[in-house]
């Protein structure tokens, strides 16, 4: 009879927690809600052209400054110092959100709990938890000739350090796959500031560590039934690899690579019934787990 009972009850925190994961008005998501980045805007938002050489011999420009100018320019610091001609902005006291393209927050995706997008058309990427932004910063995609595939993707597995597939020299840290079968994913590697990988996500170091730890993994039920996806990824537009580095056209007008609210609205809006349902099995899998431990 008790055996009986311990069971009625598992069944019914299941229960329990399957629907009240389908409501997004509920407590506990208006608490999530609330919690937002304070993020520092600049006073003035324009940029510049200037001589990368020249910008790195100015001693007063500090680390933070630095990180922000590379991600504007889609490179890392060794790339950065190859270059010739740089973008700049005139104000650099912004937190690094202001200078990319992604929107603060975007209501319509707040019943996602985790997601992740990669813009091939600006080379960046943006992470948001419950529709509020959370981190930013720059990429570099799939070549011509090598272009990564766009559309939804859920992270799947991760490891610290891994050998190219292409190259057995290559050692590519911070790996965290979203195409098993494609071999596709988000790395540690040299940002040349354009698309210049092999289909993967280049990332710097930085990013790539931070979207490592904040990411879900899958979870397996064997080796090849996957029983919860992981953080869901979204991979979108394309990029003009014929034309100038679309960053330039910021010198003209700041917000010539904003992308919009509605527009990440609609890139969400086919997959999201998919995301959510993924979601609520993730919760669903989880409680039942708890409720038996």
């Amino acid at each position: 009879m008790k055996s009986n009972m311990k069971k009625s009850l598992i069944i019914l925190n299941i229960l329990a927690a399957f629907l009240v994961s389908c409501q997004p008005d509920t407590e506990t998501s208006g608490e999530k809600e609330r919690v937002k980045p304070h993020w520092k805007q600049p006073e003035k938002l324009a940029y510049e052209l200037k001589n990368a050489k020249e910008w790195l011999s100015d001693s007063t420009i500090g680390s933070s400054e630095r990180a922000i100018v590379y991600a504007v320019n889609r490179t890392d610091s060794l790339n950065f110092a190859k270059m010739d001609s740089v973008i700049i902005p005139v104000d650099l006291s912004g937190d690094i959100v202001y200078y990319l393209p992604f929107p603060l927050e975007v209501p319509f995706i707040k019943e996602i709990e985790k997601v992740i997008y990669f813009s091939y058309a600006t080379q960046a990427f943006a992470a948001y938890e419950c529709g509020v932004l959370v981190y930013t910063g720059p990429t570099n995609m799939g070549r011509e000739n090598d272009q990564t595939p766009t559309g939804l993707f859920f992270t799947n597995w991760k490891a610290r350090k891994t050998i190219s597939t292409f190259n057995d020299e290559w050692d590519l840290r911070w790996n965290f796959n979203i195409s098993n079968k494609a071999g596709v994913g988000w790395h540690q590697y040299e940002l040349p500031g354009f698309p210049a990988s092999h289909s993967c996500l280049r990332l710097s170091e930085k990013d790539a560590k931070k979207l490592y730890t904040w990411a879900d993994q899958w979870v397996l039920a064997d080796k090849t039934t996957i029983q919860i996806k992981g953080t869901p990824v979204i991979v979108f537009g394309s990029y003009d690899f014929h034309a100038p580095k679309p960053w330039l056209k910021l010198i003209n007008n700041p917000h010539a690579l904003d992308i919009s609210e509605r527009e990440i609205k609609s890139i969400t809006e086919p997959f999201l019934d998919e995301i959510l349902a993924e979601q609520r099995n993730r919760e669903f899998v989880r409680s039942a787990k708890d409720s038996i431990e």
